[in-house]
């Protein structure tokens, strides 16, 4: 099973739904796919979905799923990769008005070191990271240096967003 999760911004995030969707459409994915869907106004035809979605809910679909595609949100992100899920993380990005500015794609870039996550900018490349993510054998979740290195670029981010 494959869980999407656009977190709750006021923003939509049509573009990520859109695309999951046709895949579902075209075939391409074959897994079922639960969609929370938050403020986007594109209905998914293809796949199951949900507005928002209670904690326990969230916590149920993150469990039984084998891969999460989710926003640049670090608690969703940190949360999948602490039940050792594959995760794909796709950033809001204001280009698209998808957020206010681009803090989650910046964010998203300076974690890349751990190999557990897989980064998508441009939505072309999301069917590609999902079959490069199920294969993937040896997935071990790394989260005591993953939170440790978490918190240094969390403090080095917001030393350099002072400085500007």
């Amino acid at each position: 099973m494959i869980f999407v999760t656009v977190g709750t911004h006021e923003q939509q995030f049509n573009r990520l739904i859109k695309e999951i969707d046709l895949l579902k459409k075209n075939g391409s994915i074959t897994d079922e796919i639960f969609i929370q869907t938050g403020y986007s106004d594109y209905i998914p035809e293809y796949c199951k979905y949900k507005k928002f979605l209670s904690y326990k809910e969230m916590e149920q679909y993150i469990n039984k799923s084998e891969v999460v595609i989710c926003h640049g949100g670090p608690a969703t992100f940190m949360n999948s990769l602490s039940k050792g899920k594959k995760t794909i993380i796709v950033p809001r990005q204001k280009k698209y008005g998808e957020h206010v500015n681009d803090h989650q794609v910046e964010f998203v870039r300076r974690i890349l070191q751990d190999n557990n996550i897989l980064f998508i900018e441009n939505i072309d490349d999301l069917f590609e990271k999902i079959i490069e993510v199920s294969k993937q054998t040896n997935f071990t979740s790394n989260n005591n240096f993953f939170c440790e290195r978490l918190k240094q670029i969390v403090e080095k981010f917001n030393e350099d967003q002072e400085n500007e």
